[in-house]
């Protein structure tokens, strides 16, 4: 049986002894008040890595742009929108104009954060040549309609009807700078800590704004430590060199719940694990080999044994728990015997396939190992290939016809346009193009009472359920650990406001 790769005693203890090259931190320990720096370990992206917040991707991007910068908006843990810089918005009634009113806010060099500042921002992000992973969500803006009716009010004119719209403002990318802003190696933006210094693989260091609108923070410095290995991660935790580990697996998690010295703070089902097979090509163009793949995997086994109990089994849908997902849907059962049934009337027994993986998520190669052996049982040979974790998530977009995937907790809106429609999807993994998806999604989006939208955008989903080929079959708990001294930090899944949030964060 696959087992999850965990993290023991022993091994923390070697980790520890590797991690000489980091410079011990000399208020570790003794921080009190504003006075303290506060290190956080994060894995990064070396050579490639920019301050500039329109072109992030990595969770230490989204971390470090939420300290230097704000958006207009951001997301509660069930990811509906919460205001930032934007005080209010209405929309008119054909949901094609939307009126913004900014609060009081500076940049870091004291000028005010106004209405071009926004539109600058956005022009920017919807520009081919930015490459934001944001763009798509500003592609219906018509820029020449749109305008700053004072300071600190703005308009904004879409193309097509979006009730829906606010939502893009607070996806990651989405930060407001500066209009004509060009340049970020030394970024100037509004949010509660500004630039000291930082290179690409290194570490990054960050001084409290005094003039936030949000209030000062509770330390004086902030720094970002790049630390890859999850490993490396926990054990820089214990002995004392950082306070904040990012994304610690199940195993890890377990293990750090019997240290005094530190806290694990769990989002449960923050982030989505699913199979991605794609549908635009054999075997996975049939949808009885599709079919058959849903109805052979074991979900609750999956969950106990790869995640280790620590989260909850999927139905082949993201979003499980946030607004506008599908309440009481009977849940997608093992059942082997129709499974093998699917297999033999398309023709398709014992056919094999190689299932993508790599050490991108810490659950992508335990899980591959049990899913092989629980499709053997249907009659399909599954071997899994594992591949660079640098460049896995680029790499599946074409390769292969199956592959692992993960997506942490967004909008239910924003995943389906940005993963599943056929004009705006990146990152659709499986391929799937459905014009009936498409107008259903549309025509959610363009419908202004609540209810209704929320019923059509349930309707999308179930279609998409059958037909993408993406198979949901769990959502793992998000952990994050923390030094037992620190205050003001609270479990929140990835993407929502008080996620990787350290302005709030004092010393006890």
């Amino acid at each position: 049986m696959t087992t999850h790769r965990g993290l023991s005693r022993r091994s923390l203890l070697a980790a520890v002894g590797g991690l000489a090259a980091l410079p011990m931190l000399s208020s570790c320990g003794s921080a009190t008040g504003s006075t303290a720096r506060l290190r956080t370990a994060f894995p990064v992206s070396g050579a490639r890595e920019s301050l500039d917040p329109h072109t992030s991707s990595l969770f230490v991007d989204q971390a470090r742009a939420k300290a230097l910068f704000d958006t207009l908006v951001a997301y509660a843990d069930d990811m509906s929108v919460v205001p930032r810089l934007a005080e209010s918005w209405e929309a008119d009634p054909t949901g094609t104009r939307w009126r913004v009113r900014l609060r009081t806010a500076r940049f870091h060099d004291g000028s005010p954060v106004t209405a071009e500042d926004v539109l600058y921002s956005y022009r920017r992000i919807a520009d081919p040549a930015t490459a934001s992973p944001a763009r798509w969500q500003f592609t219906d803006i018509d820029f020449a309609a749109s305008r700053a009716r004072s300071e600190r009010e703005l308009e904004l004119v879409l193309h097509r009807p979006n009730f829906e719209f606010p939502v893009a403002w607070g996806a990651p990318a989405t930060e407001i700078v500066p209009a004509g802003t060009t340049d970020f190696s030394a970024p100037v933006g509004s949010g509660p800590f500004r630039f000291v210094s930082f290179s690409p693989g290194a570490p990054a260091v960050l001084r409290r704004f005094d003039d936030y609108w949000g209030g000062p923070a509770g330390i004086e410095e902030l720094e970002f430590v790049p630390i890859n290995d999850e490993s490396a991660r926990v054990a820089a935790l214990l002995s004392g060199q950082v306070h904040y580990a990012h994304d610690v697996s199940a195993n890890s998690a377990q293990t750090l719940q019997r240290e005094s010295r530190v806290r694990v703070l769990t989002a449960e089902g923050g982030t989505m694990q699913a199979l991605a097979l794609k549908v635009d090509r054999p075997p996975f163009r049939d949808p009885r080999v599709l079919r058959a793949v849903q109805l052979g995997i074991d979900r609750e086994q999956l969950v106990e044994v790869v995640l280790a109990g620590q989260g909850v089994v999927g139905n082949d849908l993201f979003g499980n728990g946030l607004e506008h997902y599908p309440r009481d849907l009977p849940p997608r059962r093992r059942d082997p015997e129709q499974a093998r049934d699917l297999l033999r009337q398309a023709g398709a027994e014992g056919l094999f396939f190689e299932l993508l993986t790599s050490a991108a998520d810490p659950y992508f190669e335990p899980a591959s190992g049990l899913l092989a052996q629980q499709l053997s049982d249907i009659g399909l040979r599954v071997s899994p290939r594992v591949l660079s974790a640098e460049t896995y998530f680029s790499d599946i977009n074409d390769a292969g016809v199956a592959a692992h995937t993960r997506t942490a907790a967004l909008p239910v809106v924003s995943f389906l346009r940005q993963r599943l429609r056929s004009d705006t999807a990146s990152g659709n993994y499986t391929h799937y193009r459905s014009a009936e998806f498409d107008a259903l999604l549309d025509k959610a989006l363009a419908t202004a009472d609540p209810q209704q939208r929320g019923r059509l955008l349930a309707e999308a989903q179930l279609l998409a359920r059958d037909r993408s080929g993406l198979v949901v079959w769990g959502f793992s708990d998000w952990n994050v650990a923390v030094s037992s001294e620190l205050t003001g930090l609270r479990a929140a899944p990835p993407n929502s406001l008080d996620w990787a949030r350290f302005d709030g964060v004092g010393f006890a």
